[in-house]
């Protein structure tokens, strides 16, 4: 079992009031981690922390900045077995998925430290006579994240890499799901020297939640707010931050289409909705979750992708496995729920599936319609769904009536038709001749309508995560006319 603390100021800490709570693993239903239940006191004390550290490291050179952030990538990418053992043990899903996230986590960071030069601005012409008008880009001070457990290094990285590259500290707020992870990610940027206050950590439980949250939106030295997660927490998070004016970035949920032409490449667009669908047990926000297939070649990509589902291996993480467990027994329960829905309003399971406690082999559902739950809800579990349309036009009117927006596919030949669709579509991410979920650090990463608002990622977020200055200087007097 991991014991957890707090990492405030450079140093681990318990809770104010010495409270812990604990967490238990999606495989053995024990507890596997017992972590400090922090209040809005200990919330205080992280701010106070990063608000202290704040105006070193904002002054810190670019350079320097540059240096201790690519020491933190290559620290993170060396304790990868570190992150795979503790990750199989709180969220039951693979050391391959782990594995990708801390790849993918070091180059975020590598590439952070590829913009601290970036931050630039701009001079601006002006009218007047004798004035030089400039446009600075400055850090803003506090940046809050709040990242969750299906993406746990990476997107607990992203939520603080350019934050960082910017010039602002951090409090990250760990999920209550992992966060012996967290608490190893932290530690680790710590011991990489990014210095003291620079990046801190709160662990609470789930109870404590809600007004933990409060008080890091609350507090007045934080600027900035970036949350991933559901949907409904997010509206939540958006409301709080509208009453104190604060910034705030949004990844939320998503409903993510395939829309395969009757031109596409069946057995790529199999290989890919398999993986999209599948991968990390369809618990990521870009998780394949509707199938829109040409009826002209539809029996042909079942055919293909029964082939290639057939071929997976359920079980635990630390064998060799294609699927391992889902979060929670919970999230289960939620799956079978909608699966069963489905079924009993006239859904027809194509491959052959096991609920076993927290493990699910897959789930590919035809004879979709609007009435059953799974039609619009995300199910962030191994199921996906498969609908036969006509033409383009009902492929793009199917794909575009969900309420979410975050990623999309299409596959097809003819690359002038699918970049035609890609513009139709109503999603932040669209991939041609590709899966759904993709990540790379300097990609401007969001969505649309109810998948949320801003962008992560290099260029795309130093306007999220910097304050615009106008700054001017006169080179002769001014006539004043009082």
């Amino acid at each position: 079992m991991h014991q957890v603390q707090m990492i405030i100021n450079g140093k681990s800490c318990p809770a104010t009031d010495n409270t812990t709570f604990d967490h238990i693993g999606p495989t053995t239903g024990e507890v596997v981690t017992k972590a400090a239940a922090g209040k809005a006191d200990d919330v205080h004390k992280a701010i106070e922390a990063a608000a202290a550290a704040f105006p070193i490291w904002a002054a810190l050179p670019p350079s320097e900045k540059r240096i201790r952030l690519l020491k933190a990538a290559d620290l993170l990418a060396s304790r990868a077995e570190d992150f795979i053992r503790i990750g199989m043990i709180e969220m039951g899903s693979s050391g391959a998925w782990y594995g990708f996230n801390v790849q993918v986590a070091a180059n975020m960071l590598r590439d952070a430290a590829g913009m601290v030069t970036q931050i630039q601005g701009d001079i601006i012409p002006s009218d007047t006579e004798g004035r030089m008008a400039m446009a600075w880009r400055v850090p803003c001070g506090v940046v809050v994240g709040m990242a969750p457990w299906n993406a746990p290094i990476i997107l607990a990285t992203r939520a603080l890499a350019m934050p960082l590259a910017c010039g602002n500290t951090v409090v990250l707020k760990a999920s209550e799901n992992c966060p012996a992870t967290h608490e190893l990610l932290i530690q680790t940027l710590n011991d990489a020297g990014l210095g003291e206050g620079v990046v801190n950590l709160v662990t609470h439980s789930s109870e404590d939640a809600p007004s933990v949250v409060t008080a890091l939106i609350a507090h007045p030295a934080v600027k900035r707010i970036n949350f991933t997660g559901s949907t409904h927490v997010g509206k939540i998070i958006a409301k709080q931050c509208a009453e104190y004016l604060k910034p705030v970035i949004l990844e939320l949920g998503g409903k993510a289409p395939v829309i395969v032409c009757e031109d596409a490449d069946l057995e790529e667009a199999a290989n890919a909705i398999a993986f999209g669908a599948f991968f990390n047990q369809g618990q990521i926000c870009m998780s394949t979750e509707r199938v829109l297939v040409n009826e002209k070649v539809a029996d042909k990509l079942i055919e293909c992708l029964k082939l290639k589902i057939d071929g997976f291996v359920t079980g635990l993480p630390t064998e060799q496995v294609h699927i391992a467990h889902v979060i929670s027994q919970q999230a289960a329960d939620r799956i079978k729920a909608l699966v069963k829905d489905a079924e009993d309003k006239g859904a027809k399971a194509i491959t052959d599936y096991a609920f076993n406690g927290t493990a699910i082999s897959p789930i590919l559902l035809e004879r979709i319609s609007p009435k059953m739950q799974i039609y619009t809800e995300e199910s962030f579990g191994p199921v996906c769904t498969l609908e036969r349309v006509a033409d383009d036009d009902e492929a793009i009117l199917k794909a575009n009536a969900s309420e979410f927006g975050l990623s999309a596919a299409i596959f097809s030949q003819d690359i002038g038709r699918a970049i035609n669709l890609a513009k139709r579509i109503e999603s932040g991410i669209c991939h041609i001749n590709s899966a759904t979920v993709d990540d790379e650090a300097p990609m401007p990463f969001g969505g649309v309508k109810s998948s949320g608002y801003g962008r992560f990622g290099s260029k795309a977020s130093i306007s999220e995560f910097t304050e615009l200055r106008w700054v001017t200087m006169r080179s002769t007097p001014k006539h004043y006319p009082i």
